[in-house]
């Protein structure tokens, strides 16, 4: 069973294992540095949907698919779909996943989602609750700017510290039974607020949410950044990286030398035009399903910290003047 460990963790002395995942991406992500890394390239934004938000229900449905063919499984082999996406009840995930009948939690921790289902996940298949299970996450490009920026037409002009929400979703199978991973703990995150209210730079809203977990986790579990092959942020951007490293070198980590951040990899800023990087609850969870999972299935890395992070907000609390607290969730993953 899961063991309790200092202030916000768990240690799992028999783990939940990852036994396949699933990348479904847009044209733009595909034309970036990962291109070649994800399970599929979508080419129409609009998936031959008639809205964005329909086409990102598909993304998702398209993502349980392909990780279910990915794992030579049923829809009736899995027991829970814990989920979540950036729109306003959820309504990607729920159009996304409805036809397959799967008992469903859903989940919000903006773009840190896929963090938060993927430690609900491994506390349920451990605790004995569930055989398999599905954590997935989604989002939108268009379909977040329309929520909670400027409506598309309106071609505003973007500053450099914004980050460009990438569309796609990562779908992960979670099992008792043994596969090519295994999570072995969590930190849960808290929610940290620094007083941020610029939304256009989400880095610096989620920085400190990132350094407080990662830092909280090293205490918990007694370990230091020499421990791990990587450390892998969600979708801080350049300017949220640069307030992490500064962060925990101040509390006395230095984890520059295996820090990732998947915002950053997943768009080349200079010729796409992304500024600060990548986010949305779709960019942690493709790069997770399509490159770490690779470097972890051939041991390249074996052990890895993945910090995806979240910007707490709604357009009503942007629009009332409200400042934007972060949230971040840690899950430990180990090469079998």
């Amino acid at each position: 069973m899961g063991r309790i460990v200092g202030k916000q963790s768990i240690a799992f002395d028999e783990p939940a294992y990852i036994i396949e995942g699933a990348s479904i991406v847009g044209e733009k992500e595909g034309e970036g540095p990962l291109g070649k890394q994800f399970d599929v390239v979508e080419q129409d934004p609009m998936l031959g949907q008639d809205s964005w938000e329909e086409a990102e229900s598909l993304l998702q449905k398209e993502a349980i698919q392909k990780v279910l063919f990915k794992s030579n499984m049923n829809k009736e082999d899995i027991r829970y779909i814990f989920a979540g996406d950036l729109l306003g009840q959820l309504i990607a995930t729920t159009f996304g996943i409805l036809e397959f009948e799967i008992p469903f939690f859903g989940l919000y921790g903006a773009c840190s989602t896929i963090g938060e289902a993927l430690s609900v996940a491994a506390i349920t298949v451990e605790g004995g609750n569930a055989n398999n299970v599905i954590a997935i996450a989604s989002s939108h490009f268009a379909s977040a700017e329309r929520q909670f920026r400027f409506p598309l037409a309106y071609g505003n002009q973007r500053p450099y510290a914004a980050t460009w929400t990438v569309t796609g979703a990562g779908a992960v199978i979670v099992s008792k039974d043994k596969g090519f991973a295994k999570i072995t703990g969590i930190t849960t995150g808290k929610i940290v607020d620094y007083g941020v209210k610029d939304a256009q730079n989400m880095g610096a809203c989620m920085a400190p949410a990132a350094a407080d977990v990662i830092y909280t986790h090293f205490k918990d579990f007694n370990t230091t950044a020499e421990d791990y092959d990587k450390i892998i942020t969600g979708d801080l951007g350049i300017v949220g990286k640069t307030i992490l490293l500064d962060l925990l070198r101040d509390k006395g980590y230095d984890i520059s030398k295996v820090h990732m951040d998947c915002g950053i990899e997943m768009f080349d800023a200079s010729s796409q035009d992304t500024h600060a990087g990548g986010s949305g609850c779709g960019c942690a969870a493709t790069v997770l399903t399509s490159y770490i999972f690779k470097q972890l299935k051939k041991k390249a890395w074996k052990k890895v910290l993945f910090i995806p992070t979240g910007a707490l907000m709604s357009p009503v609390s942007f629009n009332e003047g409200n400042s934007v607290p972060g949230i971040a969730h840690l899950v430990q993953i180990e090469a079998c």
